[in-house]
């Protein structure tokens, strides 16, 4: 499943049905805030330790001479203006295909930090660092004698191994700057913080032991031979994470909920601007692991692609891949229905005819966001298994958030969908410049309408950018299909057993004249 948030006032979260073979996991979310920083592909960049000296050196050299001392001077991204004034020292030609290889196969998830602070006089080090060392296996050795395949495969092995060690030190950073901290201060209860954190603290030991298991595998001259058997016997563990990833549901609600007092609020804040944080915020750090799961299916496709014929991890590693595939797809499976379950209690239905039973059977969500209708109001809208839901979000008593079904619900399989073009108002001009201020031309809108009931509800709706416009056409388009679908071959199967039970009766009747035949005979 996936997420896409706009970073201003709308937000649309996009699942994928189980039928798909998608390893994406949903984001938890169902309040209006701003977003979190979503996890970005990171391409790193190996810097020489003697080339960042000489450029602080040089920077400092030219505020000296060139800049008066009452003026802050730009950060040095690149050296490049430089090149005519230090001689810049070579890199190896191994370490700068191994810089070139580890770039090409990262897959690493984090967040990116902000751009550095202006430069500024040498303090003592935090204990915690700001930015990630980026170090590939290439500058782990001095010399070997293996192919450009091999050398690729040891770089993946040991991007894999070096996911593992950062999310352990995450992992236990969170427990140690987070949890303990809240606890102690009494800022969040114990229960709040059990709710937020679930059983994260139990995946620590769970990953230092495949870590323990990678470095035991590395020899004497830093490479790593097997490691299929490793993954495909380690990976049964990760199951764990179906307990973990279901409770991100709730836990992410209640971490928004939180926000709102001013101590939690006040303490996440100062947490984020600290050194140890890297930018990133409570909720980051708490995704990490599931970011972490989504990954080995990747890594491990690079290093079955990597790997020589008549290698022994030619026979496991297929084995391994087609385990972790099903694992994750273990963990969307559940975690979709968790995120179903709680979205559906968090309905408030304000006619007793909206209670369609179609709600109550859908297992899972295609997707669910903000979109806003011809009067150009707010609304949060479901998009269940079996059914459209229109609701206003609200608050509850205790702050926490609740959705009021507004007007009524659609099943799915009673669903007509039609596009919008831009330009077109719809309906006669029922849009009546609610999102334009009648100027300019109305975008990304479509509509829904329902066939075979008694009464025909149309709703038009419009998306917040043309992407998300065509993310909920594809959820419904496929959300109609698999529904009258599903409809159809529940008729054939009702069909079946009435056939079925008809030729039951014949054959009983068959059966009883015999036996009066018989009876008769005898006599």
């Amino acid at each position: 499943m996936m997420e896409v948030e706009d970073s201003g006032e709308a937000r649309t979260s996009w699942s994928v049905a189980p039928a798909e073979t998608h390893s994406i996991l949903y984001d938890h979310a169902g309040k209006k805030r701003k977003q979190d920083p979503a996890p970005a592909p990171v391409i790193r960049i190996t810097e020489d330790e003697e080339e960042e000296e000489e450029g602080e050196m040089m920077s400092n050299h030219m505020k000296d001479s060139e800049e008066p001392s009452n003026k802050r001077v730009k950060p040095v991204v690149k050296s490049n203006s430089l090149t005519g004034v230090i001689t810049q020292s070579k890199t190896p030609a191994l370490k700068r295909f191994g810089q070139s290889i580890s770039r090409s196969i990262s897959f690493r998830t984090e967040a990116r930090p902000l751009p550095p602070a202006p430069l500024r006089s040498r303090t003592k080090a935090s204990s915690f660092p700001r930015r990630r060392s980026s170090q590939c296996w290439s500058d782990t050795v001095d010399s070997h004698n293996l192919t450009v395949k091999e050398i690729k495969r040891q770089e993946v092995i040991y991007e894999l191994t070096q996911g593992e060690r950062q999310l352990i030190e995450d992992l236990s950073l969170v427990k140690k700057v987070y949890y303990e901290p809240m606890l102690k201060l009494d800022i969040m209860t114990e229960s709040e913080l059990g709710q937020i954190f679930g059983t994260l603290d139990s995946l620590i030991p769970l990953h230092e032991d495949l870590l323990s298991r990678l470095e035991r595998l590395r020899g004497s001259e830093n490479t790593v031979g097997q490691v299929g058997s490793t993954l495909l016997d380690w990976f049964p563990c990760l199951e764990a994470y179906i307990t973990y990833c279901c409770n991100q549901v709730g836990a992410k609600a209640l971490l928004d909920q939180k926000k709102h007092e001013k101590r939690v609020e006040h303490f996440l804040r100062l947490c984020q601007e600290s050194s140890f944080s890297r930018k990133l915020d409570l909720w980051n750090f708490l995704d990490l692991p599931r970011s972490r799961l989504v990954k080995y299916p990747l890594l491990l496709k690079e290093i079955q692609k990597c790997t020589p014929p008549e290698h022994p991890d030619e026979d496991t590693l297929p084995d391994a891949l087609e385990l972790i595939q099903r694992i994750v797809a273990e963990v969307n499976k559940k975690t979709g229905e968790a995120e179903c379950q709680f979205y559906r209690r968090g309905l408030i239905y304000l006619e007793e005819s909206q209670r369609v039973p179609e709600i109550q059977l859908s297992r899972f969500l295609y997707c669910h966001g903000e979109l806003k209708n011809h009067k150009g109001q707010r609304l949060h809208v479901f998009l269940f298994e079996l059914a459209l839901v229109l609701t206003k979000p609200g608050e509850d008593k205790e702050g926490g958030q609740v959705f009021h079904v507004y007007r009524q619900p659609l099943p799915n399989a009673l669903l007509n969908l039609e596009e919008i073009p831009d330009g077109e108002a719809g309906g006669g001009g029922t849009f009546r410049g609610a999102f334009t201020g009648g100027n300019d031309k109305v975008k990304n809108c479509f509509r829904v309408s329902s066939r075979g009931r008694s009464k025909a509800h149309s709703y038009s709706l419009q998306a917040n950018d043309s992407f998300s416009k065509q993310q909920w056409i594809t959820c419904l388009r496929q959300a109609i299909i698999q529904s009258r679908e599903r409809t159809a071959q529940h008729r054939m199967s009702q069909v079946s057993s009435h056939a079925d039970l008809a030729l039951y009766h014949i054959a009983d009747l068959s059966l009883s004249s015999d036996s009066e035949t018989i009876g008769h005979s005898s006599c």
